[in-house]
């Protein structure tokens, strides 16, 4: 709470909020709480829609923006980290998927341009589409 508050801008807030819940370091119990406790918290309204989001499975900044285009454009939105198998067997993690249109989006930050991140994507992506 104390580091949203304090964050020079709204996106650094959420983004401090995203990665409390990605990284497993909070629970939505014990934020809430806290929020309660603030009533007049600097960006309080910022914070609880970023655990609302984050609770959702928002794991990242871009996420965050993500949902909130959905909303802005009245466009329904989407379950976030949804659990697949690959062909392997192995677990995979959908960013955004539209269930009902078979629309599957993944938001990937800048790091996903270089080369092995590149490679290691498109493989990952093979293995979802060919388990369907």
């Amino acid at each position: 709470m104390d580091a949203a508050q304090w964050a020079r801008t709204v996106a650094e807030a959420q983004a401090i909020v995203a990665a409390g819940f990605q990284q497993r370091l909070v629970r939505e119990a014990n934020v809430r709480a806290v929020l309660e406790r603030l009533p007049r918290a600097r960006r309080r309204w910022i914070i609880a829609r970023a655990v609302d989001d984050s609770t959702g499975g928002a794991h990242s900044l871009a996420e965050i923006d993500f949902v909130a285009l959905c909303r802005r454009h009245r466009l329904p939105e989407p379950s976030l980290q949804v659990v697949r198998s690959d062909a392997a067997e192995r677990r995979r993690y959908l960013d955004a998927l539209f269930e009902e249109w078979q629309v599957h989006v993944e938001v990937d930050g800048g790091h996903h341009l270089e080369v092995r991140q590149a490679w290691a994507d498109m493989s990952r992506q093979n293995a979802l589409w060919i388990a369907g």
